[in-house]
């Protein structure tokens, strides 16, 4: 395992953010005030610049890398105001440290279950490269292969991959740590206890927007009520409301495929298959043609997208690897704490 420099770490439950807005009497000194007003301000303009503004954009290659982007962002960003705080490891309570641990390893678990299901998605693209291959030739036996192969990757998209359906309860348990008793009562405590709960309520929405798309299932889906005491509240609530309206809605048509480079392939092969199956008119030629050209052209989209996912995806799973990682070195010169999964190993 890495020993990386910072000692912080991206994620960490830090009690329950209701108590601190409840709270009366308590005023923050200029300083944290200022910490806590940019941290927000941050990942309300992130939000902001998240939602779509054309619903076709939602659940494309490039959206979808973008959000995952800015949750490598926001998990960077907590790390920052961590030092920026100043509070040390040997101030954290043990049993908080363990729950840390276990959310960090339900993040990478999701993680690796994102990655398999784009490893899987991709050898889709292998069937599709031999389908085009078999295509430009006319040859009956050439067609017999192109189908078998369409029937392969058809039968590959719309099966499921049990990694991704577990993600539901593993976000289900994500959403239960969204609440937990004070740990202590401290400015700095309350500061990193709010801005806590913004990196986790939007780990949770995006991380089941992933859920749905992968799985094809609107039950992935989580919508959070966020409280609007948070500066960020609005912007959070605009964009769920916008990309889960509108996968539901892509979801309630029965397609067999969510991610949108996904379903453009699969529009195209749609057509091309009867004529596969049942020979080509010779009027009909043309056009046989130029669906070719189309479905080159969506695949090569296609595969650029699952390649970049695939990247940003492995970035999301370093941070949440470095931040456990930069936690375990750390309390490790202490000797409080070993490594759950090593001790098991």
């Amino acid at each position: 395992m890495s020993r990386p420099q910072d000692p912080h770490r991206p994620f960490f439950p830090f009690g329950n953010p209701f108590k601190m807005i409840s709270s009366k009497g308590s005023k923050l000194s200029p300083r944290l005030k200022s910490l806590l007003d940019a941290f927000e301000e941050t990942l309300a303009e992130r939000l902001r610049k998240l939602n779509p503004k054309d619903k076709n954009d939602v659940l494309s290659s490039s959206w979808m890398k973008f959000a995952v982007e800015s949750l490598c962002e926001t998990h960077n960003d907590i790390k920052i105001l961590i030092t920026d705080l100043e509070l040390p490891v040997c101030d954290w309570d043990e049993k908080w440290i363990d729950l840390y641990l276990d959310i960090s390893v339900k993040l990478l678990d999701i993680c690796i279950a994102f990655s398999s299901e784009l490893t899987r998605l991709n050898q889709g693209h292998l069937l599709l490269q031999c389908v085009l291959h078999n295509l430009k030739s006319n040859t009956s036996e050439q067609f017999v292969r192109a189908r078998s192969s369409l029937d392969s990757w058809r039968q590959l998209i719309r099966s499921k991959n049990p990694r991704v359906d577990n993600c539901g309860t593993i976000l289900n348990d994500l959403v239960v740590s969204l609440n937990l008793p004070k740990v202590k009562n401290s400015d700095k405590g309350k500061v990193l206890m709010r801005a806590m709960y913004g990196v986790k309520a939007v780990t949770v929405f995006l991380c089941s927007i992933f859920a749905a798309a992968f799985s094809g299932s609107m039950n992935k889906l989580i919508d959070l009520n966020v409280p609007d005491t948070f500066s960020w509240a609005q912007a959070f609530c605009a964009l769920q409301m916008n990309v889960n309206g509108e996968i539901r809605s892509i979801l309630s048509c029965g397609t067999g495929t969510v991610l949108k480079e996904m379903d453009a392939v699969d529009v195209i092969v749609k057509k091309l298959y009867p004529c596969i199956q049942d020979g080509v008119a010779p009027g009909d030629l043309e056009v046989f043609q130029n669906s070719i050209s189309d479905l080159e052209r969506a695949v090569g989209k296609l595969s650029l997208g699952l390649d970049v996912l695939t990247m940003e995806v492995d970035s999301f799973f370093k941070t949440v690897l470095t931040g456990r990682d930069a936690l375990l070195c750390n309390l490790r010169v202490g000797g409080t704490v070993s490594d759950p999964i090593v001790a098991a190993s």
